[in-house]
């Protein structure tokens, strides 16, 4: 075969090398005659088609190779090629035999050899008249299978009965036309009506004259949850309802063994009392009398999944509700919990070592991971709320959440890590119909596994990576929730014992930390000896606020830093009166402060620098913006009692951080939800978590710092009487859109005094400026607050300072249309208010021009916007999740929303403000925009500004580029109240793409 050849049909998923010469030897004119080997192409659409869906299978190798058998076997039973033709004419002419067969073909190599070995059943796969998909629903039809065989033993009729369902299941699952519920229900259904059709053998199987037994067959484990997998034993439980019952039924329940084991699988009594050594069937009142004296907790445990199955199910009713009062006493022995934590241990410690981190099902952070957390729930809650009294895994976890017993976010986690977890199962014991549950190393099984699933390869990851990272992350996070549910009890223990307690048993309490989601669990260990350690009233109050602190930061991705930064906070103020009482005594501060110190390096640093500021986490009012005037009425205070400019700017600079302290910490709990601040005077309403909010609110603070450092700064200069200074805001200073990393965007602007020389006026002015400069960017404890005048005329080219006059020539004589754009933003922060008001009238005719903006201005914008996305975008970021300057985010909606701006605020005065959002939806309004475009706008602009403060506050650090995996990622989710990292990023990537394509849409409308 030409190279060619296989790479055309490698585009088809067929294996290169060996492989893509067998593929094109099956697909040629001597296999299937759906390739043409000269062309190069399918022979005909069909052929086209079939190509397509053996390219979609988990195997398209082993789809073919299957499909090529079953077309070759069908030839070979008959007398010409009907068969085969038949079998390819129906693929070509039913869509859904098509993708339901091929399916099952490249998913499952035992199906394919059933199919193989058994000609005409893909029949049963066919799409009904009516168009709808054959039933999958765990039904047996043996009449069907009766016809499709030629034995004529029941037993042979119903191993057919089953393997035909079992067909029609994996269909309709691997095709999406089941959800996984869906799927372990119709499972558990069959394995019901296998049970019932074995129990009728059986009985007819009886001597003549041997009265029929009254007997009940009981499903327990994953059958009894309708919640069974593929390949499964089958957990039973058989009841007679009297002595005389006994001898029969023993004999048909132990038939029913044997014809199971010959249909499908083995059917389990071991769980019935004392196990393999007890009686395989028992009565009823045999039942009651040994688990009212003999039962352990780990009997009533497996009796949560217990319900009728085949058999008498009026006797299994029964059986149920007798036993029923026990069960929801089990868990008021004193050892009942104990034991079920001590089951779960012994679990985990007969798996093998080698198998440990491949297991699915047993090892940690696995399916009996939930189980055992939801059943242990069951046991407990269970008593005084009969809600809870359901079988399965699923349900009762549902119950639990709509009980309050478990929280929203901790269940959906569980749900999506069981869900996840059973769907790895599935795929893995589909395959050969092989009852296992670990994860194969093998990177062919690995690459097949994760095509199975679904996963693709994009670009820098490979399928097998992306299922390997979210199995990691499933199972993180079920190993997480698991301790959080089972364990919080041995969690407050091991916070409360003094160090010495500590000591004498590390391993274990390691090995707790570990399952919280502690990376260093010895260094874990080392923070709780340093804080609870001694007899001191100090270590007292901490032994009993860790258990509350530990279980945030278990939750949060690097509940490590949490820890330690609460570690480096207590060691700062641990002997504070104040500090420990008001964590004690102060409801919501122990739980505001971890949160705030696992959620945000950002706010955790600035708390470092100012441990006192965390007074403000006692009440809500204290975690409200403050306004304008309050702001800077307040810092004017504090400079004003200093002499000297340094220790003004110092007092102010001071100020700032508590500010920001206060803002960071209500929007990182306000993010969180239970903290929703009320409004004061001057404050935008809603909640802080609104962008806009913070925006303004950070916008106040860089305010009111610059207002008092310029009192400061010229109260210390030699005085030119009669001199005008000014400080103009622009860009998102001007906007009230400041993040919590932002330079004070500005422009300074002087007007001398009558008779002074020019060179006078401003070389007083600049030395006003350079100063404000200097002290408010100094090092300092303080955070520096940078003052950037690069959007001056002529940019860093330009002097720093001019007078009114001088802009007015500037931009009446050489302004360019992106110095107009830039004064959209531009508005009087501090200074002479007269003259701030006079250049914002000065500048109104630029920003505002009376006819608009010409055809050449807009190409000219639309040109430099594209030259900014080239130039300014950094090396190596992705264009799709950077906030700033990536496809739909900040910079695409403001130079949209300024080019309506420039073309139309000449006419319609609504237009003229300096905030984004209230520009679009004041061109929306004007019917300038169309509604949907400023709507995608809106969510585009609101949800990157969101993601990039989030960012600040979870990295300490600026930074644009929202990651699209890690803890950073993890760290962003949580932090804007999202759950799935994975759904965030694609609501991300397409509520972006939705705003970048309005914002296209408007600039293509002004050329």
């Amino acid at each position: 075969m030409s190279r060619p050849t296989r790479g055309r049909l490698a585009r088809y998923g067929f294996a290169e090398g060996e492989g893509g010469v067998r593929a094109a030897d099956l697909l040629g004119a001597d296999g299937l005659g759906l390739w043409q080997a000269d062309e190069q192409e399918p022979t005909d659409r069909s052929a086209a088609d079939l190509l397509a869906a053996l390219s979609r299978a988990a195997d398209p190798d082993l789809a073919l190779r299957q499909l090529h058998r079953m077309v070759e076997t069908e030839r070979r039973t008959a007398a010409d090629d009907a068969i085969g033709s038949e079998l390819l004419a129906a693929l070509a002419a039913d869509p859904g035999l098509r993708r339901r067969l091929v399916a099952v073909l490249g998913a499952s190599a035992a199906l394919g050899d059933h199919l193989v070995a058994n000609p005409g059943q893909w029949t049963v796969l066919r799409t009904a008249p009516d168009g709808l998909a054959p039933t999958a629903d765990g039904r047996l039809d043996l009449a069907l299978a009766g016809r499709l065989t030629t034995a004529t033993a029941p037993v042979a009729v119903l191993r057919h009965a089953y393997r035909l369902a079992l067909l029609r299941i994996a269909a309709a699952d691997l095709t999406g036309g089941r959800g996984l519920e869906q799927v372990m229900a119709a499972l558990s259904a069959l394995a019901d009506a296998t049970l019932a059709a074995a129990y009728e053998i059986a009985v007819g199987e009886l001597p003549a004259g041997t009265p029929r037994p009254r007997l009940a067959v009981v499903a327990m484990g994953k059958c009894g949850g309708d919640e069974l997998n593929y390949v499964s034993d089958v957990d039973v439980i058989f009841v007679a309802a009297t002595d005389e019952d006994l001898p029969a039924a023993t004999t048909v329940a132990a038939r029913l063994i044997h014809v199971c084991g010959l249909v499908a699988w083995p059917v389990d009594a071991a769980l019935r009392p004392e196990g393999n050594r007890g009686p395989l069937v028992r009565t009823l009142a045999s039942h009651l009398a040994y688990y009212q004296r003999w039962a352990r907790t780990w009997e009533f445990q497996a009796l949560l999944k217990a319900r009728p199955a085949a058999g008498d199910l009026a006797l299994a009713g029964e059986w149920i509700d007798a036993l029923a009062p026990l069960v929801w006493r089990a868990s008021e022995r004193p050892e009942a919990v104990s034991d079920v934590r001590a089951m779960r241990r012994r679990i985990i410690d007969n798996i093998p070592p080698k198998e440990l981190d491949r297991e699915i099902k047993r090892g940690p952070g696995g399916l009996r991971d939930i189980e055992f957390a939801v059943q242990l729930l069951q046991l407990v809650h269970g008593r005084g709320d009969e809600s809870l009294r359901v079988p399965g895994t699923v349900p009762a976890l549902r119950a639990l959440v709509a009980g309050g017993y478990v929280g929203r976010a901790d269940g959906e986690a569980l749900l999506r890590g069981y869900r996840f977890l059973r769907g790895v199962e599935h795929r893995l014991q589909l395959q050969a119909l092989r009852r296992t549950h670990t994860v194969p190393t093998e990177p062919a099984a690995l690459r097949w596994l994760a095509t199975a699933l679904g996963y693709a390869a994009i670009p820098g990851r490979s399928a097998v990576e992306s299922f390997r990272a979210d199995w990691v992350a499933h199972a993180t996070e079920v190993r997480r929730l698991h301790a959080k549910l089972l364990y919080r009890p041995l969690l407050e223990s091991v916070a409360r014992v003094p160090a010495d307690g500590l000591r004498l048993t590390p391993e274990a309490a390691r090995h707790r930390l570990e399952v919280l989601g502690f990376a260093d669990p010895a260094g874990a260990l080392r923070h709780l000896q340093a804080l609870t350690g001694g007899v001191s009233r100090t270590a007292a109050i901490q032994r009993t606020l860790l258990p509350v602190l530990l279980s945030e930061f278990a939750d949060a991705p690097e509940p490590d830093r949490g820890l330690l930064n609460y570690r480096q906070v207590s060691d700062k103020l641990g002997s504070t009166p104040w500090y420990l009482r008001l964590l004690r005594d102060s409801g919501p501060v122990a739980r505001r402060l971890a949160r705030v110190l696992s959620s945000s390096r950002y706010a955790a640093d600035l708390l470092a620098r100012e441990p006192e500021a965390l007074r403000l986490l006692a009440e809500e009012n204290e975690l409200t913006p403050r306004p304008r005037e309050v702001l800077c009425d307040g810092f004017a205070a504090a400079a004003a009692r200093h002499a000297e400019p340094v220790e003004a700017t110092r007092a102010v600079r001071a100020l700032r951080r508590r500010e920001l302290v206060r803002i960071a910490c209500a929007d990182v709990l306000s993010r969180a939800g239970g903290l929703a601040p009320r409004p004061e005077r001057g404050v935008p309403a809603g909640p802080l978590a609104d962008v806009t909010r913070v925006g303004t609110g950070l916008s106040y603070v860089t305010d009111a710092t610059l207002s008092a450092a310029l009192r400061a700064v010229r109260a210390a200069q030699p005085e030119l009487p009669g001199l005008r200074f000014a400080v103009i805001g622009v860009g998102r200073l001007g906007g009230y859109e400041s993040n919590y990393l932002s330079d004070a965007d500005v422009l300074f602007v002087y007007d001398p005094p009558a008779g002074t020389a020019e060179s006078t006026a401003s070389a007083a002015a600049h030395a006003i400026a350079e100063e404000l400069r200097r002290l408010l960017g100094a090092p300092a404890p303080d955070p520096a607050l940078g003052v950037d005048a690069d959007l001056r005329p002529e940019g860093r080219q330009g002097p720093l300072v001019r007078s009114l006059a001088a802009y007015a020539q500037y931009y009446a004589r050489w302004s360019r249309v992106w110095e107009a754009q830039a004064l959209l933003r531009a508005r009087f922060v501090c200074g002479d208010a007269d003259l701030g008001t006079e250049f914002e009238q000065m500048v109104d005719p630029v920003r505002y021009p009376a006819d608009g903006l010409t055809r050449e201005q807009v190409v000219e914008i639309r040109r430099i916007k594209a030259r900014v996305e080239n130039e300014r975008l950094p090396r190596g970021a992705d264009p799709a999740t950077h906030t700033k300057l990536g496809r739909g985010g900040l910079a695409d909606v403001e130079w949209a929303v300024q080019l309506l701006q420039l073309r139309h605020a000449g006419a319609y005065p609504q237009l003229r403000g300096t905030r984004t959002l209230d520009a679009l939806a004041a061109a929306r309004d004007a019917k300038l925009v169309d509604p949907a475009d400023a709507v995608a706008m809106t969510a585009g602009w609101t949800l990157a500004a969101q993601v990039r403060n989030a960012l600040m506050l979870v990295r300490g650090r600026a930074g644009d580029q929202l990651p699209r995996h890690g803890v950073e990622l993890a760290g962003v989710v949580r932090l804007l109240g999202a759950d799935d990292p994975g759904e965030f990023l694609d609501d991300y990537l397409r509520t972006a793409r939705r705003s970048r394509a309005a914002m296209q849409r408007v600039l293509d409308a002004g050329v």
